[in-house]
Order: C-alpha cells, then structure tokens, then sequence
C-alpha cells in the first residue's frame, strides 16, 4: 500500500523554515556589509561590496546545498527505499549570474541628471533613500541564489536517484499568488523536467516522492486549487489575474 506524503508535511514545513532561518542571517550579515558603500565614493565601493556580498552567498549556498541533503536524505529514508544514494550537493551559482544580479540590485545608486525625461522617479529620490532600496533589492536577489540551491540540490537527487520519481513544491500559507499556482499541481515535475520557477523573495520548497509513495496535496492547497478551478480555470489568458483576485477575496492573500 502506498505511502502518503504531502507538501504540507512537518518535514517539509521544516525544511522551509530552516532555509528562510538560514537567508535571514544571510540578511543580517549582508546589512553588515553597507559601510563598505562610501556615498562619495560609489564608483570605486561598489564594486568592493559586490565582491563581499559575492563571497556571503557562496558562504550562505553551501549551507543551504547541505540542508537540502540532510532533508533530502532523511525523507529517503522515511520512504523506506532501497539501494544507497549520495546526494549531489549543487555548487555556487556562476560568479557572472551573482554579480549581474547585485549590478540590477544597486542600478540606481549612480547620479543622473533629474531633467532628463529617461530618469525615473526612483532615481529622483535621495541618495539615503536609494541606498536602502538598493539594500532592499540586493537581499531579495541574494535570498533567491541561495535558496535555489537548497531547491536545486533536492531536484537534482531527485533527477539522480532512481527510487525517486517526481517532485513537488512546498508553498507556505503566506506564499504569493503565482506559487500558490505552482503548487497547486502537485507532484507533476518529474526527474527530468522543469526547473523551480522562483521570484526574489521566494521561500517556497521541494518535496521529494519516492517509490511506494503517493502525494497528496495539503488542506490549505486543496483550498487554493478549488479557489483556481471555480475562479480562474475557466478564463484563458486571465487565470493568474483572477486567481490573484480570489485568494485575495477569499482571504488568502493581502488585498492589493
């Protein structure tokens, strides 16, 4: 008989909050990294911060890679499968992809001319103003590069391993409208197809299935995925929009 197992199980809601634990601190210590900014001198500190921040999220990917093995191993052994596996732990990102990255993050720092019409309103305000957007901006980037690789040290062993056989995302209660669409679908990414889709920010997780296994989703995303077939199913090329709107009505989401 098969065993159950779901996106709303205590492991998986484990995992999730280790990993948001773990991007907190990298938060905490990215805040740290400001005063090598010197606003007098943005063009020769950036770069120097860029570096720093570089070095935490490889610091902080490793971590997180070897919290997804921990987790991916001890819901291996809860299936109860057999033959042995060593998880593949994913390695950094490209240093191009970082730096790309905190370069968009802290684009408008540099001065531009508040007549020229190209200026945008968020380049017009205050440079202490800009500063803590760029802040802003470059921890959510950081948050998303290190937790994709939690989230792709779980894919990839499920690709590897030949006693798993789909995986499915975990997406927290608070979690906004498009993953809560993605989840929805339940167990249907299988080894060797789609990649997790993931915005700045995104805290959602991967829950390994295994042989003998069979998933089943939560309450809470039963709940989103009839919200989705009553109120946004039927309306091609809108369902987003509409299922943004009944989570929302429904209490499922913050009005906007």
């Amino acid at each position: 008989m098969a065993t159950l197992v779901s996106d709303g199980g205590s492991s998986a809601g484990r995992q999730r909050r280790t990993q948001r634990g773990l991007t907190r601190l990298l938060a905490r210590d990215m805040r740290g990294l400001r005063r090598i900014i010197i606003p007098s001198r943005l063009e020769a500190t950036v770069p120097d911060w860029i570096a720093a921040v570089r070095a935490l999220v490889d610091q902080y990917g490793a971590a997180s890679s070897t919290l997804a093995a921990d987790y991916y191993e001890a819901e291996r052994v809860a299936a109860r499968v057999t033959g042995r596996f060593t998880v593949p732990l994913l390695g950094p990102p490209p240093e191009e992809q970082v730096s790309n990255s905190l370069r968009w993050a802290t684009k408008d720092l540099w001065p531009r001319d508040p007549d020229d019409p190209e200026t945008t309103e968020a380049q017009r305000e205050p440079l202490d103003v800009r500063l803590e957007q760029a802040e802003k901006k470059a921890e959510a980037v950081a948050q998303k590069l290190v937790a994709d690789q939690g989230r792709g040290t779980v894919q990839e062993a499920v690709r590897r391993d030949s006693q798993a056989t789909a995986w499915a995302r975990s997406a927290a209660l608070g979690a906004c409208y498009f993953c809560k669409a993605l989840a929805i679908r339940g167990a249907v990414y299988k080894q060797d197809t789609a990649n997790f889709r993931a915005h700045d920010g995104c805290h959602c997780g991967v829950v390994p299935v295994f042989k003998g296994q069979r998933f089943e989703l939560s309450d809470h995303a039963r709940e989103w995925e009839r919200l989705y077939r009553e109120f946004a199913a039927p309306h091609s090329g809108d369902q987003l929009r509409r299922f943004r709107l009944a989570l929302a009505e429904h209490g499922h989401l913050p009005a906007l």
